[in-house]
C-alpha cells in the first residue's frame, strides 16, 4: 500500500512543530559563531552513529568505533562496528559536500549505494526528463534515440571521471550494484524487493511536502522512511537523508542534525504508532530531543574548554598541551595511542600530557586505556 499524507491535524503539530524548530535554530546559531563548534560536529557523528545501531537493536560500544576509526582495533571489528563507521562516513561525506548534494543522482547515488539514477527519479523529475515515448510522437524518435546514446556514453565517461576524482582525494566510494544479478546476495535480499522503486515514491512524498514547514515535512518523510521500508539494508540512510535536508531548508546551516540521537529518547511505541498523528508527533519530538541534547552538549564543550585553557596559562610558546586540548574536544574518547601519533610524543609524554588538564579515565581498564572530557 502507498504511502497516504492524509490530512494533517494542524492544531495538534503547530505547537510541537514551533517548539522542535525553536530548539534546532538556537542550537545552530549557537554553532555558527562557536570556538567548539568542529570539535562538537565531530563528536556528534560518532554520537550518531552508535545510536543509528542502537536504535536497530544492535550494541556498539563508542571506544571500539573511536578506536577503529583511528585505525588503532583492539580485536577484530564486528559486523556491527563495521556498520556503524559507515554511518560516521556518511554523516562527514554529507556535510563536506554543499547542501545540495545529497538528493542530487550522484548524491542519492552514493548515500543509497544504488547507481541506476533513472530508477530513483520521482515524478517530477520523470516528466523534467521527457520520456522515450513522449519522444516517440513527436516524429523525429531517430534523431532523439541518437542523442540519447550520446548522451548515455558522455554520462558514462562523467560517472568514471567522478569516481576517479573521489578516489584520488580519498572520499568514501560505494560501489552500488544490482543485487539480483548476483546469486551469492539471494539467501540475504529479497529478489521481489524494488529498492528502486520504493526510493522514488519517497521522492515523490518530498515532493508533495515542498509547501509545509521543514520540522512538519522532516517529520511525514522519516515517517515515509519508515513505513515504505526503502532499502532492505540501510534503514540508517532516512534520517540521515532528512538531516541533509534540515540543513538544506537552512534549520540546520551549520550542523547535521543527530536524529538517531533523538529516537533514543522516543519510544518505539510511539515512532511505531498506528494512528498517523501519533507517529508523526513522535517524530517531532525526535527532532526536538536531537537538538535538546546537542544543546547540552555544546556547554559541557564551553566549559570543558574554559577549564582546560586555565591550565594553559603560563605554557612555553611550544607546549603540546593545546594541541592535546583540541584533540580531546574533537573525539568523545582519546588513548594513549592516539595521543602519540597525533602529537608525536612518546608514550610516557602522553600520559604526562593527559594528566596536566585532568582528563577523565573512561574504561576502568589496566591496558587499552581511554580517556575523555570530565
Amino acid at each position: 500500500m502507498a504511502y497516504e499524507i492524509g490530512r494533517l491535524p494542524l492544531e495538534t503539530l503547530v505547537g510541537p512543530v514551533g517548539k522542535a524548530a525553536e530548539v534546532l535554530v538556537r542550537l545552530d546559531e549557537r554553532l555558527a559563531h562557536s570556538p567548539v563548534r568542529d570539535g562538537w560536529i565531530e563528536r556528534s557523528h560518532f554520537h550518531d552513529a552508535v545510536a543509528a545501531m542502537w536504535v536497530e537493536g544492535e550494541l556498539v560500544h563508542l571506544e571500539d568505533l573511536v578506536f577503529h576509526d583511528a585505525e588503532m582495533d583492539q580485536r577484530t571489528p564486528t559486523h556491527e562496528l563495521t556498520r556503524a563507521h559507515a554511518v560516521l562516513r556518511k554523516r562527514r561525506r554529507i556535510l563536506a559536500q554543499n547542501r545540495e548534494w545529497p538528493f542530487s543522482r550522484e548524491g542519492l547515488s552514493n548515500l543509497t549505494g544504488r547507481a541506476g539514477a533513472d530508477a530513483t527519479l520521482s515524478k517530477s523529475d520523470r516528466e523534467g526528463e521527457g520520456m522515450p515515448f513522449a519522444e516517440a510522437e513527436t516524429g523525429a524518435a531517430g534523431e532523439e534515440a541518437e542523442n540519447d546514446a550520446l548522451a548515455q556514453e558522455f554520462a558514462e565517461i562523467d560517472a568514471v571521471l567522478a569516481r576517479t576524482s573521489e578516489l584520488l582525494s580519498g572520499a568514501d566510494i560505494t560501489t552500488a550494484r544490482a543485487r539480483q544479478d548476483d546469486a551469492r546476495l539471494a539467501v540475504l535480499y529479497d529478489e521481489d524487493w524494488d529498492e528502486g522503486a520504493r526510493l522514488a515514491e519517497w521522492r515523490d512524498i518530498l515532493d508533495q511536502t515542498r509547501d509545509l514547514p521543514p520540522v512538519l515535512r522532516a517529520a511525514i518523510l522519516l515517517d515515509a522512511w519508515s513505513d515504505i521500508e526503502v532499502l532492505q539494508r540501510g534503514d540508517w540512510i532516512g534520517p540521515l537523508l532528512v538531516a541533509a535536508l534540515l540543513r538544506q531548508e537552512g534549520l540546520c546551516a551549520h550542523h547535521l542534525a543527530c536524529l538517531h540521537l533523538g529516537a533514543r529518547k522516543v519510544p518505539r511505541e510511539r515512532r511505531r504508532a498506528r494512528d498517523g498523528t501519533v507517529r508523526l508527533l513522535a517524530w517531532i519530538d525526535v527532532m526536538f530531543e536531537a537538538a535538546s541534547f546537542g544543546l547540552k552538549e555544546h556547554d559541557r564543550l564551553l566549559l570543558a574548554k574554559e577549564r582546560m585553557e586555565r591550565v594553559l596559562r603560563g605554557r612555553r610558546a611550544n607546549s603540546k598541551l593545546p594541541a592535546l586540548v583540541d584533540l580531546v574536544l574533537s573525539r568523545p574518547l582519546v588513548s594513549t595511542s592516539t595521543v602519540q601519533k597525533t602529537l608525536k610524543v612518546s608514550r610516557q609524554g602522553a600520559l604526562d600530557l593527559i594528566g596536566e588538564i585532568n582528563l577523565r579515565e573512561m574504561t576502568g581498564r589496566g591496558s587499552f586505556r581511554a580517556w575523555g572530557i570530565v
